[in-house]
């Protein structure tokens, strides 16, 4: 059997402690091993409650994405689900101590550090897989989210912040391992210098600083060592989408197509697309001898419409 078309999970556990970027309260994340078909799962510890990785736990999308069930939440979850998406991680324990995911350096490269410290455990189940079978869209003003038809994850994003430093950047990025973790995953959050008061008076960014996220003024970075990437505000962008995206609870295979989009908008989207069947199917791949991208559509059997 070829391993590409089996599900994956992390093979040991792997810890990292921070703080939380909007709490301000200190975080321990540990990823942990998983049974197949039981896709990414949040365990708060400190309450001994689950949280499944799905579109349907969503509670907040403001500045970051929040799931939850009752009065047990678990904020910024974007970046670790980025992470074990791109790393093509299927089913994970992230188990929290805490109200929301350390964050870090503001990107999704510790998370990927971490897979790749746990190292990958290959199942023996088949894959399940969202395949996107007629354009979606969602529509705010000059804002745009569309998920489309295609033979890959695909993410072509543009970006506009209407700063001198954020106008029209756009990116296309064809996701998988390498390309997740060279193009991706180093890109930090970032935030406006104007912004800063303003969220810290509505309890948000209290974790923030320069070590975790760049701070733009009106015509500079504020960063001492600057910028990872020239256009790293919408590689950001990417990297928050892919793990938004990760809230259908399987992978994806499709194509979105977004302008100025953000989780709220994100999240619509995947919800306009589980509600209507036509749109979508799900799918399990069959052991083969090739690649994931190269054969999948042609092995692909059909399970259902729903995920």
């Amino acid at each position: 059997m070829n391993v590409s078309w089996t599900q994956r999970t992390v093979a040991k556990r792997v810890t990292c402690t921070g703080i939380g970027l909007h709490s301000g309260r200190p975080a321990t994340l540990t990823l942990a091993p998983a049974p197949a078909d039981s896709g990414v799962t949040f365990v708060r510890m400190d309450l001994g409650v689950e949280i499944p990785g799905r579109n349907e736990h969503v509670q907040d999308t403001m500045l970051s994405t929040t799931i939850g069930v009752g009065q047990a939440r678990v904020a910024t979850v974007e970046h670790v689900l980025a992470a074990l998406a791109g790393m093509g991680v299927d089913n994970c324990r992230v188990e929290v101590e805490g109200p929301e995911i350390p964050i870090l350096d503001g990107s999704a490269a510790p998370f990927v550090a971490l897979v790749q410290e746990a190292g990958i455990r290959h199942q023996k189940a088949s894959r399940r897989v969202l395949v996107v079978e007629k354009p979606v869209e969602i529509r705010d003003g000059d804002k745009v989210a569309r998920l489309e038809p295609a033979d890959a994850f695909v993410v072509d994003f543009r970006a506009d912040f209407g700063h001198p430093l954020i106008t029209n950047q756009p990116l296309r990025v064809t996701v998988n391992e390498r390309s997740f973790e060279r193009e991706v995953a180093r890109a930090r959050t970032f935030c406006f210098r104007r912004d800063i008061e303003r969220m810290q008076a509505a309890g948000l960014a209290r974790g923030g600083s320069l070590e975790n996220a760049i701070v733009v003024d009106e015509f500079s970075i504020l960063n001492p060592e600057g910028l990872r990437f020239p256009d790293e505000f919408v590689r950001h962008k990417v990297l928050d989408a892919i793990g938004d995206l990760a809230l259908f609870g399987v992978p994806l295979r499709g194509a979105l197509v977004a302008v100025k989009s953000g989780h709220a908008m994100n999240q619509a989207l995947v919800r306009k697309v589980l509600a209507d069947p036509a749109c979508h199917r799900i799918v399990r791949l069959e052991p083969d001898d090739g690649g994931f991208e190269r054969k999948a559509v042609g092995f692909a059997v059909p399970e259902g419409r729903t995920a």
